[in-house]
């Protein structure tokens, strides 16, 4: 089996290829050639995987790629994914996150459409949410440009799904987080901040909306859930999430916790983060993906936030 993946080097990205090779595919990553992005989460495995050029926004690099490695599956994980960014740069997310899935179904319509495409959705696009928990069915509400451009893309694909036969499929992934998030997201700030308290790098935390509740699993577990989808014989939409909400002060209190300290002592709220538009609570219902993939979470919330902490603590300490 040959699987290309766009957004390798992202966290869900380098999680999804290890998998991948584990089960014996040849692993394709798709690149942009004037990238700034880093290598780091894919260096292990750089020498085990095939890094191809092609860009999201250049309809016919995405052609000539899928033209020329005959793919069985593509898993479009590429996207501008940080939400703050998404009201700094609306269009440009678009472009990536609307746009871009566009063009990958267009490149499988014209070269071979029996191509299994996943697509990332995300639990961002119930926003303001209408049900509590959210599952497939729930109607979508985004408060992000970023939440928007994923309606977007999760639409296009049901489009091309339905009038092309194309076996595409939609994971609706609520947060997952790992060691391997960037340090822009919250929940790697936290970790990364109580650290350096910790160890004398730092004395404050800022932080915006501690109330924000989210159902927060672990990466590692949910791209599991992105491969089952595509071996399944009818393409579907798949809610993937944990099923439990905590609030951003439980993952802030957790994880000074794991470092002995108290969070109160030196967190502080600063009104820049709190968002324009704030989503206060998501709960996914995964009931589906349990029935019909067989998938189940095996990280908990409160494993995640340790492995998390344990893993920049040996970071920053050099131990």
């Amino acid at each position: 089996m040959r699987a290309l993946i766009t957004g390798i080097t992202g966290q869900d990205g380098s999680y999804l290829a290890e998998l991948l090779l584990e089960k014996g595919y040849e692993v394709f990553g798709m690149v942009r050639r004037a990238s700034t992005e880093s290598f780091e989460r894919i260096n292990h495995i750089k020498d085990k995987i095939t890094l191809v050029q092609a860009d999201l926004l250049d309809q016919l690099s995405i052609i000539n790629i899928i033209s020329e490695h005959h793919p069985d599956e593509v898993y479009n994980l590429a996207a501008q994914s940080f939400v703050p960014t998404s009201w700094v740069q609306p269009v440009l997310t678009a472009e990536f996150d609307a746009l871009g899935v566009t063009k990958m179904l267009e490149a499988i319509r014209l070269v071979d459409k029996n191509i299994k495409f996943y697509q990332a959705s995300s639990s961002e696009m119930f926003g303001k949410v209408h049900t509590v928990p959210q599952d497939e069915d729930t109607p979508f509400y985004p408060r992000s440009p970023y939440g928007v451009a994923k309606v977007y893309g999760h639409w296009i694909t049901v489009n091309y799904k339905e009038s092309y036969g194309i076996h595409a499929n939609s994971g609706i992934l609520f947060n997952h987080e790992s060691p391997r998030r960037g340090l822009e997201f919250v929940t790697r700030k936290i970790t990364d901040g109580a650290v350096r308290i910790k160890l004398g790098l730092a004395d404050k935390l800022a932080l915006g909306n501690l109330d924000a509740k989210r159902d927060w699993g672990y990466a590692g577990d949910y791209v599991k859930a992105m491969w089952l989808m595509l071996q399944q014989e009818e393409p579907g939409n798949f809610v993937i999430a944990t099923g439990k909400t905590h609030s951003v002060e439980d993952f802030v209190r957790l994880s000074f916790e794991r470092v002995n300290l108290d969070y109160k002592d030196y967190v502080v709220i600063d009104p820049r983060f709190v968002r324009p538009a704030e989503v206060d609570l998501l709960l996914g219902n995964p009931t589906r993906a349990r029935e019909k993939l067989g998938w189940e979470p095996a990280v908990t919330f409160e494993e995640l936030v340790n492995m998390m902490v344990d893993s920049d603590m040996k970071i920053l300490s050099g131990k």
